[in-house]
């Protein structure tokens, strides 16, 4: 065939063309069902076989012949068929689509519009067929990738890993998952994972692959474990007792000091309800509130106080800083308690009423029992007595004493002037 444009427009075609000479040699041949003269011979000897069988009719114009999992229709002229001499005939590929002239359609029709970059190369390294996904890669169109070598369009260390997995493809003949890294065309390194594997392509047997860039990903998870090195850094080192608690209220993480602070191994504090940890008093509610308003996203964060309860029974009064974590369906999943102000552990003892709060508060502002009295409303001798009771409970001697505990126990705030209760808002 010696009609260059005709022989161009059949390679874009599922379809063979042949010429054989006096000793039924190939001869000339060409199309785009077959990608090497080694298939394309296959295919002539196994036509023949099909066209010798006992009773097919010489002057049969065409005939169904079946080859590698594929059908043609071969088709020559009468009296001229492949073994008798010189001869020239066409098989077409029946169901195959040339979709748009574009060969291997096989994995092309299912990859080509994909977001995953895939290809197919031939045993040499040479592009059959790329996807606009991994053309985007390189900055280019897939027209540009098709035809060209590894070693065109990647780095020679890049080419030579790209090579030897194909290399391992071909020589195993299965799927292998892949997770390499490249060279970027920015200049950066880029991350990609996903699948080579073998498939037959024209008779020949070619490397597909079909890859998603992680580059993004991968470098999200790195910031995010550095994140959380950093945080449990701080947890464990910074000295400020804090502990993760999830939704429900359990403790899932906690640092040493928190351990410390509650006389406790930090084993048997994981898993354990952070409300055992809690004494049932006055300022119990806020904490509740304060709770509630983080797990329903009504407040990101709140600052409380509670009195906490380490494992010799012993009292503590702490203030509690509280940050709501949201989880990946923007509920919130978790809850950080830090303590930032503590008073010294001590036994418990009773409840204080009201009255007695502020007297301690004026007492120690510097008010005398007058003062106290006048400012409350109360009677000297009522104040006298509320004192006399303060001292029995706190087990305090002297005025400036009963000052001195009651910072010491959390009733007042000790970053407060003038003195207030370590409960007030």
């Amino acid at each position: 065939m010696n009609d260059s444009g005709i022989r161009a427009l059949m390679e874009r075609l599922p379809l063979f063309w042949w010429e054989t000479d006096e000793r039924s040699h190939l001869a000339d041949w060409g199309g785009g069902a077959f990608a090497d003269p080694s298939a394309a011979r296959r295919f002539l000897d196994h036509a023949r076989q099909e066209t010798s069988v006992p009773g097919s009719p010489l002057d049969e114009p065409h005939r169904v012949v079946r080859f590698d999992g594929r059908t043609f229709q071969v088709h020559w002229p009468a009296g001229e068929r492949p073994g008798f001499g010189r001869a020239r005939g066409i098989a077409v590929e029946t169901g195959a689509q040339p979709a748009a002239g574009r060969r291997y359609a096989a994995f092309a029709e299912f990859a080509d519009l994909a977001p995953a970059a895939a290809f197919l190369r031939d045993r040499d390294g040479r592009y059959l067929w790329a996807n606009h996904s991994y053309a985007h890669l390189y900055g280019t169109t897939p027209e540009r990738i098709v035809g060209r070598r590894i070693e065109d369009l990647d780095t020679p260390a890049d080419a030579a890993q790209f090579r030897a997995l194909d290399q391992e493809i071909l020589s195993q003949g299965r799927p292998v998952r892949h997770h390499l890294r490249y060279h970027r065309k920015d200049g950066g390194t880029g991350q990609a994972a996903g699948h080579r594997f073998p498939v037959q392509e024209n008779g020949e047997t070619c490397v597909a692959g079909i890859y998603v860039d992680i580059t993004e990903h991968a470098r999200a998870m790195d910031q995010r474990r550095e994140a959380e090195e950093s945080l449990k850094a701080l947890r464990d080192h910074s000295g400020l007792p804090c502990a993760l608690l999830s939704a429900d209220g359990r403790i899932e993480q906690a640092g040493t000091a928190t351990a410390e602070l509650l006389r406790s191994r930090l084993s048997d504090l994981i898993g354990r309800r952070a409300h055992t940890l809690v004494a049932d008093t006055s300022d119990l509610r806020p904490l509740r509130r304060a709770w509630e308003g983080l797990i329903t996203r009504r407040i990101r964060r709140a600052e409380t106080s509670a009195v906490l309860l380490d494992t010799l029974g012993r009292q503590r009064r702490a203030r509690l800083h509280l940050a709501a974590v949201s989880g990946p369906a923007g509920h919130v999943s978790h809850v950080w308690a830090v303590v930032t102000h503590q008073s010294v552990a001590h036994e418990p003892h009773p409840p204080l009423t009201a009255a007695q709060i502020r007297i301690l508060s004026l007492l120690a502002g510097g008010s005398t029992n007058g003062e106290i009295a006048a400012s409350l409303g109360l009677s000297r001798q009522t104040v006298d007595y509320h004192l006399s009771r303060l001292r029995e409970q706190l087990g305090a001697a002297t005025r400036p004493a009963l000052a001195a505990r009651a910072y010491v126990l959390g009733i007042l705030d000790p970053r407060a002037w003038p003195p207030r209760p370590a409960t007030a808002s």
